[in-house]
């Protein structure tokens, strides 16, 4: 959500609504980990293993290291705190720690990204931490086929695991904390044919957002828990590929997006108290997510009002047009503040419970509700907005006027308003209280096992498998 700053502020909630693991743990001072620092020593003149680029011992740095590799090398990183901000351009390498608590990545407020990926494919990186920077701790940017696995984000000022304007991708495994915007991004981009599994998202503005992404883009078996919100994948002008769309949800725990005390943009303030919020996207599968304790929404479809927009939404017979197509598409730049309303989602077999506002809801400003045609089915569930939800849009067939009173208990998402300007304000991400950075389980074998570049292709996720998790404490 780039420029969510700029084109977000307070009023972008007027007259209509927008929404828009485990071990010891650590020190959470922002001083520098004390683990074994590089080597000051002049690299080994002894020949390296083929294929391995060993830092320190081979190169002083991971950018001289990354500089020379080869397609198809690994560079391999021994323990220690690395003052750097690489930046990778060779196809298909593999960046790897030794070990994912110790290879500690380190910008002391002072650089902007650990890791920038720019247009290289097939590039992983694997089982480190990135702290302290001032933009993104990992961060792929017009690549085809990324992965991030075993990766821990802490403490950085824009995103934790940020992929952008790239397809074919993998993000496993990893956590992040403390960023004001998102901890995990995956953004203009469609079909995205992406993948995020088993992540972790806390203290952080959102723990996930995606801005016109989607297609073939999977979120499961993940945990998103005292973040502002939740998980919040959204539409808008500002970026390529809108509307966002066809993002599939299952799977996941989200629960006590509350948190008062993150840093967090404009956009996550507004959305504050939120489980799962869908803001404007459409063709959304929510499946078999356990959702609680939230002071708004379990999950809601909402929609996002865009102000000074780039261009206007297109209609449904466009929602298929890949993104490479509408790049090449003249904009045609509307005269007022278009809304952007969140249609054809389905919401089936979730477990909500103590969701404040209401369990599920589904709200517009603009439009009546039965005309957007979201679906509701076999939810466990204690309250709707409006009333009988599930009742008024099931799945499977026309939602109709007559079905019922669709004013009962409106979520009248306009009053959300009042909540934004009272919301907690946000902290400074440099001093952000934070849990304790948690020691993690490492990619196993890290220092034997094989370089395998990212592949385009993500694994494919057998959906039908995954059940509700159990609640967690």
């Amino acid at each position: 959500m780039k420029l969510f700053r700029a084109l977000i502020g307070v009023s972008v909630l007027s007259v209509s609504m927008i929404a828009c693991g485990s071990g010891d743990e650590t020190n959470t001072s922002t001083e520098a980990p004390t683990s074994e620092a590089p080597s000051s020593e002049a690299p080994s003149t002894e020949a390296p293993t083929a294929g391995v680029l060993n830092v320190p011992a081979d190169y002083a740095t991971i950018q001289e290291a990354v500089d020379a590799a080869a397609e198809g090398d690994l560079i391999l990183i021994a323990p220690g705190t690395y003052n750097e901000a690489v930046q990778v351009t060779t196809n298909n390498i593999v960046i790897r720690g030794v070990d994912r608590n110790t290879v500690i990545m380190d910008g002391n407020f002072e650089l902007d990204n650990g890791f920038r990926v720019v247009g290289a494919s097939g590039v992983a990186i694997e089982n480190m931490t990135a702290m302290n920077y001032t933009k993104n701790g990992f961060f792929w940017t017009g690549s085809t086929g990324y992965r991030g696995s075993y990766l821990t984000a802490w403490r950085n000022g824009d995103y934790g695991i940020y992929a952008f304007d790239s397809v074919g991708g993998l993000l496993e495994n990893s956590y992040a904390a403390g960023s004001p915007d998102a901890g995990f991004y995956i953004g203009q981009c469609y079909p995205c044919d992406a993948v995020i599994r088993n992540v972790i998202a806390e203290h952080n503005g959102l723990g996930y957002s995606g801005t016109n992404s989607g297609g073939n883009l999977v979120i499961v078996n993940s945990v998103f828990r005292n973040n502002r919100a939740g998980i919040v994948p959204n539409s808008g002008s500002y970026e390529l590929c809108y509307p966002q769309r066809k993002t599939t949800i299952v799977g996941n725990l989200v629960y006590s997006n509350n948190q008062p005390d993150t840093p967090a943009i404009d956009v996550a303030l507004l959305a504050m108290g939120n489980g799962i919020l869908s803001a404007g996207g459409v063709q959304n599968i929510i499946e078999r997510n356990r959702v609680w304790n939230h002071n708004k929404t379990g999950i809601g479809l909402v929609p996002f009002l865009e102000e000074d927009a780039n261009d206007a939404i297109p209609s449904k017979d466009a929602w298929g047009t890949d993104c490479a197509t509408q790049k090449l598409q003249a904009p045609v730049v509307p005269d007022g503040p278009l809304l952007w309303d969140s249609q054809d989602t389905e919401v089936r077999g979730n477990v909500l419970e103590d969701n404040r506002r209401a369990d599920i809801a589904v709200g517009s400003a603009g439009t009546n509700l039965w005309e957007l045609g979201n679906c509701f089915e076999g939810n466990t569930f204690t309250t709707s907005a409006p009333l009988e939800l599930e009742t008024l849009a099931p799945c499977g067939s026309p939602l109709s006027e007559t079905a019922g009173d669709w004013l009962a208990g409106d979520l009248n998402v306009i009053t959300w308003l009042v909540d934004a300007e009272t919301a907690p304000p946000s902290v400074d991400w440099k001093t952000a209280n934070l849990p304790e950075m948690p020691q993690l389980e490492g990619m196993p074998d890290a220092a034997t096992a094989p370089a395998v570049p990212a592949s385009a292709t993500p694994p494919t996720i057998d959906l039908a498998a995954i059940t509700v998790p159990d609640k967690m404490d």
